[in-house]
């Protein structure tokens, strides 16, 4: 399935308990000599919700959030169940979907904005952290389930993210490495491109629209709610009153089938 063209290979593990590791998750995601995709999802058991979902990104590392396949994996249970509604368990918390006509929208969790949340390798304002590399400065930091730095930029599609995107996401003021994005606010609409971390530049990133809601909102360039316009397409994002960031766009269903492990 895809969220906008950030692409998943979807396992369902409910029954078979398939075992992951990092090795095997690259295998898969690779392009050309597995199924390839951006992030593999495992759907598993939970005790406290309709399903776990486990997330590894291309590179192998194992993550705790992905917007974009939360929404895919909603429409799966949506579907599957009949509900009106599904809770999603994952390593960064309990989310839940719902369709909205022929999209799924999520609530993707509190965002965090304290420095050690993030968590970032000094004490600074997330707002505008005192952090820079090339032509990237003052970021907002934000942590959806996994750690954002949004740069605020005159143009977007100006910037060079193959050059720094891979910079930030490894640079030590981030002990976890970060998810970047640059992004340009104009009208109340938010043109994203966002480097993900473990898995290079993507068509879209759920939980970075949602953190760029959210670093746009702490900078007084939006009121708490925009459209996210990803080089995939556009989602709607808004950072409601009790902390949490519901993110709402469409679903693609690609094909099944079997691959030999």
């Amino acid at each position: 399935m895809h969220g906008l063209g950030n692409d998943f290979v979807i396992l369902d593990a409910r029954e078979s308990g398939l075992k992951m590791n990092a090795a095997r998750a690259a295998k898969l995601a690779d392009r050309k000599r597995g199924v390839g995709c951006d992030q593999l999802i495992i759907m598993r058991m939970s005790d406290t919700s309709d399903i776990f979902m486990e997330i590894w990104n291309a590179d192998g590392s194992r993550v705790g959030a992905c917007g974009n396949a939360t929404r895919c994996v909603g429409r799966l249970l949506l579907d599957e169940t009949g509900q009106a509604s599904v809770s999603i368990q994952t390593d960064a918390g309990d989310l839940s979907a719902v369709a909205v006509g022929n999209d799924i929208s999520v609530n993707m969790g509190t965002a965090k904005t304290n420095w050690p949340d993030i968590p970032l390798a000094q004490d600074t304002t997330t707002i505008a952290a005192d952090y820079s590399k090339g032509p990237l400065s003052a970021p907002g930091c934000v942590n959806m389930g996994n750690p954002h730095a949004v740069f605020f930029v005159d143009n977007a599609d100006a910037v060079d993210l193959n050059r720094w995107g891979p910079e930030v996401e490894n640079d030590p003021f981030f002990p976890e490495r970060a998810n970047v994005s640059v992004v340009t606010v104009s009208d109340g609409v938010i043109r994203q491109r966002v480097w993900e971390r473990g898995a290079g530049i993507t068509e879209a990133c759920g939980s970075a629209a949602c953190a760029a809601v959210v670093a746009a909102t702490r900078r007084g360039l939006i009121d708490r709610k925009a459209t996210v316009r990803l080089d995939g397409g556009d989602l709607t994002v808004e950072w409601l009153a009790n902390g949490t960031v519901q993110m709402t766009g469409p679903t693609t269903f690609v094909f099944s089938g079997e691959v030999a492990l």
